[in-house]
């Protein structure tokens, strides 16, 4: 009996160890990405034959001599009906419940990765998720690697009210309604590690990408296997928790970070290049679709420090905290197919100092109003709230103008998960302007058409203007009438 028991094991590690294998993301209840070619891989042994099959096509390839193989479907059709794939090598492996629609990357740091048990009416959020069409895959634990990894963990769960509770708030409501616009499967996959900073993320090739990163680019390039790595070590993080989901197809991705690169400005956005088109390579998709936050009001609102430490006022020329970075944000929407939620009104007004703000509702959607807007080509969506796109000096005014104005401009009121209020004659704040002396000053601001005048008594000949330019522009309440803020901005570079 010992003889046989001993047979069948051996027996069973031969042929394990001879099993055709697949990568944690490509698995049962998983969402294929529609309309672009469908990479699938795996592993096995050289000369293995093997075959996938799946709605209709069959595909066949030979494992190379590393062991590894890959397929590539060709284009499919959104699909909602539960199907089938097969892979054939030495073994079979059948995986249920396939799904056709697409596909999602979520990631950046704790506000990304902030679950929808933690944010605004989680309850009812919870108890309502009920959307078998839309998938989830979350890359579990904060892992790191000096070296790009090619295997990792991971499975693909129905979307309800018992699988969504620890999923990323913003991921998650950004997929609802892209599902909902779309009526077509959403695949999520969550890769996020709370406080991290973004060079982590970036890929090799990403450094390489921008000249002023070189000698990141050369650090990372030296690694060996046996190179000490933490979560802040550049490409670490990626290396373990996002290449070894490529070139799985994916229509693109929504991040959420820049709180731990808070003190920088130029420098992030030269990161941000770098993210985004290493991201873009290691997928295999130049043309990714890529849309980031913009960091939110934190903090006290409106204040800077001055020379006493104990005293606080507020200066109108503004510049401290996140400003920098939220204009560095603003800066990399030069990259093709990107887009920014603007999200300075969504901060907790009993709260300002957490970091964490509990809406994630708008978040998403903010999100998803540029994706419908950019990648789905719904155009009579505006993408987002009113974005400054020049200016002219008339005389003792400034006049501002903006892309993004949709049914027009309006001072609007935010609160909570409420829709934004439209304040007829209301005033506009937060607007600055300065003289070439560039001493700031406050100016009163008022909506003529498409534009934003502005004047003030004290500045004669103005020469530059600011808007929400500080860590907490919580007055700041320029919107469109689609009820979407305007995103902050400095006509000067002083």
């Amino acid at each position: 009996m010992r003889i046989l028991i001993s047979s069948i094991l051996f027996l069973a590690a031969v042929f394990s160890a001879h099993a055709v294998r697949l990568p944690a993301v490509i698995n049962a209840n998983m969402v294929l990405q529609r309309d672009m070619q469908v990479p699938i891989w795996g592993w096995g042994d050289a000369g293995e034959k093997v075959s996938v099959s799946f709605a209709g096509q069959t595909k066949a390839t030979t494992v190379d001599k590393n062991g590894d193989w890959m397929v590539k479907l060709d284009k499919l059709k959104a699909n909602a009906s539960p199907s089938l794939l097969t892979v054939k090598g030495n073994n079979e492996i059948k995986l249920e419940n396939i799904l056709v629609g697409e596909v999602w990357i979520c990631s950046g740091q704790s506000n990304m990765e902030w679950h929808v048990r933690q944010c605004a009416n989680p309850q009812e959020e919870i108890a309502n998720a009920n959307y078998p069409k839309i998938r989830l895959f979350d890359v579990p634990g904060h892992t790191v690697h000096p070296l790009p990894q090619r295997e990792g963990k991971g499975e693909w769960k129905v979307c309800s009210p018992s699988t969504i509770s620890n999923f990323s708030a913003t991921g998650y409501y950004f997929g609802r309604r892209v599902h909902k616009e779309l009526n077509v499967p959403v695949g999520l996959v969550g890769s996020n590690w709370g406080g991290t900073r973004i060079e982590p993320w970036t890929t090799l090739d990403g450094f390489k990408s921008v000249p002023q990163l070189s000698e990141q680019a050369k650090s990372v390039a030296a690694y060996t296997q046996d190179t000490k790595v933490k979560g802040g070590t550049p490409s670490a993080i990626y290396n373990s928790m996002v290449h070894p989901l490529t070139p799985y197809a994916m229509r693109g991705a929504i991040w959420y970070q820049g709180e731990s690169n808070g003190g920088e400005g130029i420098t992030y956005y030269q990161k941000k290049h770098a993210l985004v088109k290493g991201w873009r390579k290691a997928f295999q998709n130049p043309n990714l679709g890529f849309y980031w936050v913009q960091l939110c009001n934190f903090r006290k609102a409106n204040v800077v420090q001055v020379k006493d430490p104990k005293k606080e006022e507020s200066r109108p020329e503004g510049g401290d905290g996140w400003a920098k970075i939220r204009e560095a944000q603003t800066q990399a929407l030069d990259l093709k197919h990107t887009g920014m939620a603007v999200i300075i009104d969504l901060a907790d007004a009993h709260n300002p100092n957490d970091i964490h703000p509990k809406n994630k509702q708008d978040v998403g959607d903010r999100l998803a109003q540029w994706a419908l807007n950019q990648t789905y080509g719904k155009k009579h969506m505006v993408a987002s709230g009113p974005l400054y796109s020049g200016h002219k000096i008339k005389g003792n005014q400034v006049h501002l103008s903006f892309n993004n104005v949709g049914q027009g401009l309006m001072v609007g009121k935010k609160e909570g998960l409420k829709p934004t209020q439209h304040i007829k004659d209301g005033t506009l704040k937060h607007f600055s302007i300065a003289g070439v002396d560039k001493k700031w000053h406050w100016a009163d601001a008022k909506i003529v058409g498409d534009q934003v005048v502005l004047s003030s008594g004290v500045v004669k000949t103005p020469v530059a203007a600011r808007y929400a330019y500080t860590m907490n522009p919580a007055d700041a309440n320029l919107y469109n009438k689609e009820g979407l803020p305007a995103g902050p901005f400095r006509t000067d570079n002083w």
